[in-house]
This record gives structure tokens, C-alpha cells and sequence, in this order.
């Protein structure tokens, strides 16, 4: 079931379950553009999809993993860190905006708006998510095509 991100009351919920993503990490992204070439290669090169699915795993018993959907993606920058570093993540800003919601790895107390200090920062019309289980560990969610 999935669960939209709509208003203060929703944000804080999806936050406080989450616990502010403390101690969690992203285990995979999956992009959806809408553009396409067909079989008899003409091309659609509209992007009229612009879906970003995350999933996040957490060290949170209440809830371990997650899938969020960002609808009508606006912007996605995204460093991933080295292998000689961690990746964990320990805090994130979610901000609602009149057009869009923000979502970034760094501290509520940080400037999101200059998104300078954030390794992972996404812009959409919408953000939805939704409790995924049995995929813990290193099994993948998104399925590659054989």
C-alpha cells in the first residue's frame, strides 16, 4: 500500500517512522524517463514519465526497508560515496514546497535550499513510499533483465 506525502502531518509521520532515516542507506535507484525507441526504431523522446524509485534499508526494527516513489522528477544529484568511505546516512531534510518536495541527506538544521553539504539530493512534483519486506541483505528489489 502505498502512502502519499501530501501535507506537515503526513511529512512528520513518514519521518518519525523513518527516524529522520538515521542509520539507514540506499541499496538501489531505479529511473523511469518515458522516453523510448520501438521496435522499428523511431524514437519517443518525451520525458514524460520522470519516476525515481529509492530503496532505503534501515537498522529500524519497526520498519527495516522502504520504496519511495518521486513523481515528475524535478532535478536528482546524487555523489555516491567510495568504497573507503561509509555511506550510511544520518539525518535527511524533507522539505514541502508550493510546487514541489525536497529530499536530501543532510541535517534538518542545514540550508537545503543551496544543497551544497548534501551527497544525495532529489526535487519532484510528489513523493509517495510505501513498507517492502523479504529483500533485506543484498538481494535485489529491482529485477535486471535476462
Amino acid at each position: 500500500m502505498w502512502n502519499e506525502i501530501v501535507n506537515n502531518e503526513t511529512l512528520k509521520e513518514f519521518n518519525e517512522k523513518l527516524s529522520y532515516f538515521h542509520d539507514s542507506c540506499i541499496k538501489e535507484i531505479y529511473y523511469l524517463s518515458g522516453a523510448y525507441v520501438d521496435e522499428n526504431l523511431e524514437m519517443y523522446p518525451i520525458n514524460d514519465c520522470r519516476n525515481l524509485r529509492v530503496i532505503i534499508q534501515c537498522q529500524n526494527e519497526d520498519e527495516p526497508m522502504i520504496e519511495m516513489e518521486f513523481q515528475d522528477l524535478k532535478y536528482l544529484k546524487l555523489f555516491p560515496m567510495d568504497p573507503h568511505y561509509t555511506c550510511e546516512i544520518l539525518d535527511s531534510t524533507i522539505l514541502l514546497k508550493e510546487d514541489c518536495i525536497i529530499w536530501c541527506d543532510c541535517e534538518n538544521e542545514k540550508n537545503v535550499e543551496s544543497e551544497n553539504d548534501a551527497r544525495i539530493f532529489i526535487c519532484a512534483a510528489k513523493l509517495r513510499w510505501r513498507s517492502i519486506s523479504g529483500y533485506m541483505g543484498n538481494k535485489k528489489f529491482f529485477k535486471p533483465v535476462k
